[in-house]
C-alpha cells in the first residue's frame, strides 16, 4: 500500500547522479560517439526503450521492429492492427463476431498476452484506452484495450514495437511490449490515396478515401499536417442455415460489422527559439459499427409474432467517439540538456443503441414495446502532465558518455457508465423476458462516474561501459490513489563481440495497475421469477451479471479489491549481420505474471442457502441468480522465441529483391489458480474462480503457438511485386465444462499478393489478401449452434476468405 518515503527515491537519485557526473565530467560540451556508433550498425534512430538521442535499430540493446509507412501500406489493408499482424509475428489480431459489439473495438495482442498488456505510445506520447470491456468469451476477455484502428495509417511515418517489457520505463500496461507510433512530421511532402474492394463471396464491400499535407508557419518556423480519412465497409456474413428450421435459409449473420469511420488527425510544431519549439498532435474520430445478435425465430421463446412475423435478428450498435490532443514545448539548453514538458488528453464515448428488437416484458404490462432502444454510454478518458530530462555526459572514469535521464508523470484516469433508457433495461413482474432483446440497456444501478490518479518519477541511465558493452538501467516509482504504489526495474546489455555479431539480454520487473473499467464495471440483466418457480426462491425480479469487486454482493461472495499484475520479464538473444544484405536476429523470451487479473466465471446463486445468506447480510435491493467479478485469480507464464531475418538481392538490370522471414513460438501457461474464497465453499458452491475455458484456453492455447511470415518485394523499372506467405499455427478452443466439446483447429497458409505501377507520382495497385480463399476448420456440429455459426470466433486471421482490392494514390 502507500510508503510516502519511497516517493523521494527516483528524484534524490537522480539529483545524486547529477552531481557526481557533473563532478567528474570533463569537456562537457564536447559528446563523442558512443562505441556502438563505431561498430557497424546501420538502420534508422529509434526513440522506444532507449532515452539515448542516437541509438539504433541494429545496435538496441532489447529486441524491437521498426515498421515502416511503405511496409504498412503494401499489406493491402486499411486497418493499422490488422496490418502489423500481417508483418510482426508475434502480435496477433483476432476478429470476434456476434459478441456485444466486440468487434466494433478488436483488440490486437503481442505474445499471446492481453490486450491491455501491450503500452500504446503516439510520438511518445501514452494514448488512452477505449471505453469498452471485453466481456464475452473472446481473446481478450477482460481487458479494456487501446483501439489501434482509431489511428489512420495515412498519418504514420513509422511504427516501433519493443518485444521487452517496459515498465520501468513508461509505467502500466507494458508488460508484453511498447507499440510507439510515430507520426508524420515537416512542411514538405503528402499524399492523397483512394481504395476499394470486396470478398470473393461477394460482401463485405468498402472502400477508403485518405489525404496527408501539410501547410508551412511563418516563413518556416513550423508546420501543420493533416490527415482526413473516411471509409465504410459492409457487412461479411458467413453463417449457415439453422438445421432444425432448414426451411427459412439462413436467417443469421456471422461475421465482420457494418462499420463508417471518419477520422482527422492533426500534427504540428513551431520554433519559439532555434533552441525551443512547440508542438501539438491530436486527432476526432467517429466510428458508426452495427453488430448482430442471434436471430429469434418463431419457434424461439422470445419471439413476437404480432411485431415480427418472420422472426427478427437484433442489432447492436455501437457509435464511438474518440479524440485527443497533446500540447508540449520541447527544447536543448547550451550545455547540453535536452527537456520536454507536455500536456495529454484522450478520451473514448461510446454509445449503445440496439435495432429490430422489442421487451417482451414491457410489451405485456405496456402494450406496446419500442423496436429500438438507447442501451447507455461507456466513456474513458485519462490527462497526462510529463516532465522528461536528458543529457550526455562524458567522465573521466568512463570511456563513453553516459546518458541521464529522468522525468516525473500526473496521471488521472476516468470512467463512467450512463444508463440507458427504461425500456431497454425494465423488467416488470409479468415473468417474460425483460430488458431489450439482443443487448438489455444499462441499468441505473450499473451508472456511475469513477476516477483516480497517479504519480511518477522515473531515472535510467545508459552507456557503454566499452567499446563492445552497452548497458542500460532503469528505475520507475508509481503511486496510484486506489491500490497503493509499486516500483520497476530494468537492466539490459549488449556485448558486440565483432562488428557484425553481439549478444544482448535483459531483465525486468513490471506491473499492469487494473483498470477503472475492471474496477467499477457493472452490468447486470434481469429475469422475473414467479410464484413455485423450479429453483424454488420467492417470486421477485433476480438479476446476473458483472458486478465490481468490492460491492456489497461480491464481497459477500469472496471479492475483494483487485491488485496491480506484477511481472518479472528476461530476454536473451543474438544479432548477427554475416554479410552486408544479410541481417538475423534471434531472442528467447519468458514472462511470468502474478495477481493477473481475470473475470470470473458465473457463480451461480439460485439457490435457497445462497439467497438467504445474501438477504441476511443486507442485500434487500437487489436479487441475484448469478454473479462474475473481476479477480486477482491466477499466476501464468510465457515462454517463447522470435526470429527475424532479411536479406536483399540485388539482381543488377533484372531489378532487387527484398527478403523478410520471421517466426514467433510462443507458449502461454496458467501455473497456479488461487484457492476459491472460503465461503463459496461454505455455501456449497461448486464452482472455481475461473473455468477451464479461460485457464487452458483463453489464457493459454486458443492463441496460436506458432506464427510464420515469409514476405518478399521485387522491384523493377516502374513495377514493383509484393507477396506475403503467412502459416498460423494450430490452436485449441475450450469448452467452459466438458472436454467433450474441445476443438483443436489445424494451421492454416495464407498468401497475400500485389501488384504495383508507379507513374511519376502515382502508384496504382492490384492486390489480393488470402488469395487462395483459405478458411479455418470448421467447428464441429456441438458448437456451431445448429449449423449458423460454422467457424470459430478465435480463428487469428478471421473467416471472411479472400479479398480483392485496387488502390490508387498520388504523392508528393
Amino acid at each position: 500500500m502507500y510508503q510516502p518515503h519511497r516517493r523521494i527515491v527516483p528524484t534524490s537519485l537522480s539529483l545524486a547522479l547529477l552531481l557526481a557526473l557533473s563532478a567528474g565530467a570533463h569537456a562537457q560540451d564536447a559528446t563523442p560517439a558512443p562505441a556502438a556508433d563505431k561498430a557497424k550498425n546501420l538502420g534508422p534512430v529509434i526513440v522506444t526503450g532507449t532515452r539515448a538521442d542516437n541509438r539504433t535499430e541494429s545496435s538496441s540493446l532489447t529486441p524491437i521492429d521498426v515498421v515502416s509507412a511503405k511496409v504498412l501500406q503494401e499489406t493491402g489493408t486499411t486497418e493499422l492492427s490488422t496490418a502489423l499482424a500481417r508483418i510482426i509475428p508475434s502480435l496477433t489480431f483476432p476478429r470476434p463476431a456476434a459478441a456485444d459489439t466486440a468487434d466494433s473495438q478488436r483488440p490486437a495482442q503481442l505474445r499471446g498476452l492481453s490486450p491491455d498488456q501491450v503500452l500504446v505510445l503516439v510520438n511518445g506520447k501514452r494514448w488512452h484506452p477505449g471505453a469498452i470491456l471485453l466481456t464475452n468469451g473472446v481473446l481478450g476477455r477482460g481487458s479494456q484495450a487501446v483501439d489501434l484502428n482509431t489511428i489512420p495509417m495515412a498519418a504514420i511515418d513509422h511504427i516501433e514495437v519493443l518485444r521487452d517489457g517496459a515498465s520501468a520505463q513508461y509505467g502500466s500496461d507494458a508488460i508484453a511490449g511498447v507499440i510507439n507510433i510515430v507520426l508524420k512530421g515537416g512542411a514538405k511532402g503528402g499524399s492523397v490515396e483512394l481504395g476499394g474492394g470486396q470478398y470473393s463471396a461477394g460482401d463485405g464491400r468498402q472502400w477508403q478515401g485518405s489525404a496527408n499535407f501539410a501547410l508551412p508557419l511563418n516563413n518556416d518556423r513550423g508546420w501543420l499536417r493533416f490527415t482526413v480519412q473516411n471509409g465504410h465497409q459492409d457487412y461479411t456474413n458467413r453463417a449457415g442455415p439453422n438445421r432444425t428450421r432448414a426451411w427459412e435459409g439462413t436467417t443469421q449473420r456471422f461475421g465482420d460489422p457494418v462499420v463508417g469511420d471518419h477520422n482527422l488527425f492533426l500534427n504540428g510544431q513551431y520554433n519559439i527559439t532555434p533552441a525551443v519549439e512547440l508542438y501539438a498532435f491530436g486527432h476526432v474520430s467517429k466510428r458508426d459499427s452495427t453488430s448482430p445478435a442471434f436471430f429469434r425465430n418463431l419457434a424461439n421463446s422470445n419471439s413476437v409474432p404480432s411485431i415480427y412475423p418472420h422472426g427478427y435478428l437484433p442489432l447492436e450498435n455501437s457509435d464511438s467517439l474518440d479524440r485527443s490532443l497533446v500540447l508540449g514545448v520541447r527544447g536543448k539548453t547550451s550545455g547540453g540538456w535536452r527537456w520536454d514538458v507536455s500536456a495529454n488528453y484522450g478520451g473514448n464515448r461510446v454509445s449503445y443503441a440496439t435495432q429490430q428488437s422489442v421487451n417482451r416484458a414491457f410489451l405485456r404490462d405496456f402494450g406496446y414495446s419500442p423496436t429500438r432502444f438507447h442501451d447507455g454510454i461507456l466513456s474513458a478518458s485519462q490527462q497526462a502532465f510529463d516532465v522528461d530530462i536528458a543529457k550526455e555526459f562524458a567522465t573521466s572514469w568512463l570511456p563513453n558518455p553516459v546518458t541521464l535521464a529522468f522525468g516525473a508523470e500526473y496521471l488521472r484516469q476516468t470512467y463512467k457508465i450512463v444508463a440507458g433508457d427504461l425500456p431497454s433495461y425494465y423488467t416488470g413482474t409479468s415473468g417474460v423476458s425483460g430488458g431489450a432483446q439482443g443487448f438489455g440497456g444499462f441499468q441505473p444501478a450499473n451508472a456511475g462516474a469513477h476516477a483516480r490518479h497517479d504519480v511518477a518519477e522515473y531515472i535510467s541511465l545508459e552507456t557503454n561501459l566499452t567499446d563492445k558493452l552497452g548497458t542500460s538501467l532503469s528505475v520507475r516509482h508509481e503511486d496510484y490513489s486506489d491500490f497503493g504504489s509499486t516500483t520497476s526495474g530494468a537492466l539490459a546489455g549488449r556485448y558486440d563481440f565483432t562488428d557484425r555479431f553481439a549478444l544482448r539480454a535483459s531483465a525486468s520487473t513490471g506491473f499492469r495497475a487494473p483498470s477503472l473499467a475492471q474496477q467499477n464495471y457493472s452490468y447486470i440483466s434481469s429475469l422475473f421469477f414467479g410464484a413455485g418457480n423450479s429453483l424454488g426462491l420467492p417470486p421477485g425480479i433476480y438479476n446476473t451479471g458483472i458486478v465490481p469487486s468490492t460491492s456489497q454482493v461480491a464481497t459477500l461472495l469472496g471479492g475483494q479489491a483487485l491488485k496491480p499484475e506484477k511481472s518479472h520479464n528476461y530476454t536473451v538473444g543474438a544479432v548477427w549481420n554475416p554479410i552486408d544484405p544479410l541481417n538475423i536476429s534471434v531472442d528467447l523470451y519468458q514472462i511470468t505474471i502474478d495477481n493477473r487479473i481475470v473475470l470470473s466465471s458465473n457463480l451461480a446463486t439460485n439457490s435457497a442457502k445462497v439467497h438467504n445468506y445474501l438477504v441476511a447480510n443486507g442485500v434487500t435491493d437487489l436479487n441475484y441468480s448469478g454473479i462474475a467479478y473481476f479477480t486477482n485469480a491466477v499466476n501464468t507464464r510465457t515462454r517463447g522465441v522470435d526470429l527475424v531475418g532479411s536479406y536483399r538481392f540485388d539482381l543488377g538490370n533484372a531489378g532487387t529483391l527484398q527478403t523478410t522471414l520471421s517466426y514467433n513460438y510462443n507458449k502461454n501457461k496458467v501455473t497456479d489458480v488461487k484457492a476459491n474464497p472460503a465461503i463459496l465453499s461454505t455455501l456449497g458452491l461448486n464452482l472455481k474462480r475461473i473455468d477451464r475455458r479461460d485457464q487452458y484456453g483463453l489464457l493459454a492455447d486458443t492463441t496460436p503457438r506458432s506464427k510464420l511470415i515469409l514476405n518478399g518485394l521485387y522491384s523493377i523499372d516502374r513495377w514493383s511485386v509484393s507477396g506475403t506467405l503467412t502459416r498460423y499455427g494450430k490452436f485449441t478452443s475450450y469448452n467452459s465444462t466438458s472436454a467433450q466439446f474441445d476443438q483443436t483447429f489445424g494451421s492454416k497458409w495464407l498468401l497475400d499478393l500485389a501488384v504495383n505501377y508507379n507513374l511519376d507520382r502515382w502508384t496504382f495497385s492490384l492486390g489480393a489478401d488470402n488469395v487462395f480463399n483459405t478458411y479455418p476448420d470448421r467447428v464441429i456440429p456441438a458448437n456451431d449452434n445448429n449449423g449458423t455459426l460454422p467457424y470459430s470466433v478465435f480463428s487469428p486471421f478471421g473467416f471472411n476468405g479472400a479479398y480483392v482490392y485496387g488502390k490508387v494514390a498520388y504523392r508528393w
